[in-house]
């Protein structure tokens, strides 16, 4: 069977929280570390992603075969194992930069994040407010990002927080994961 690789760009927080995420879901091929949506010229680096003033998100984008998960899938996934009820924050991380964001591609992918969104929303007491927004220039993170969870596992922050989200991934999607 021939792969149907898609790609998509989303933020949930900390992007080190969700490139641990989606790293350990069937079907997905790459996750890559990175920023998208602020105003600062050039490339931002991580120092100025973190002031809060270039109006980027930390981001990860997503390759993944839809022959084995589908976008909505990929959304789902993303919408319960971070909080989408909180404007600009995930836990002690506060910022527009940790805000929850989706990046669209394309049409479908607007219609169908507006539909899951819709869709998860039953599960939550508080609105969603993750944000859906055509995806601007993404900018790949510094190397020292990539694959941060699976270096540092014993980091302070990996444990209590990264740790987690991998045990709510494991709880709620045990059949998507590889």
């Amino acid at each position: 069977m021939s792969k149907n690789i898609q790609v998509t760009t989303i933020g949930g927080g900390c992007f080190w929280c969700t490139e641990a995420v989606f790293q350990k879901v069937k079907g997905v091929e790459k996750v890559v570390s990175g920023y998208a949506g602020g105003n600062a010229p050039g490339k931002p680096t991580y120092r100025e992603i973190c002031s809060g003033l270039t109006g980027h998100a930390e981001v990860v984008q997503i390759t993944f075969d839809a022959n084995l998960i589908s976008f909505e899938d990929i959304l789902v996934i993303f919408l319960t194992t971070h909080n989408p009820t909180t404007l600009n924050r995930q836990g002690a991380d506060v910022g527009t930069q940790y805000r929850s964001v989706i990046f669209y591609h394309n049409e479908l992918q607007q219609e169908i994040a507006l539909k899951t969104i819709q869709k998860v929303q039953g599960y939550y007491a508080d609105k969603i407010v993750t944000e859906l927004s055509p995806l601007p220039i993404f900018y790949e993170a510094e190397d020292y990002h990539q694959n941060y969870y699976q270096n540092n596992k014993t980091q302070g922050y990996c444990e209590y927080v990264i740790t987690p989200k991998l045990a709510t991934l494991r709880k709620l999607h045990a059949d998507k994961l590889k």
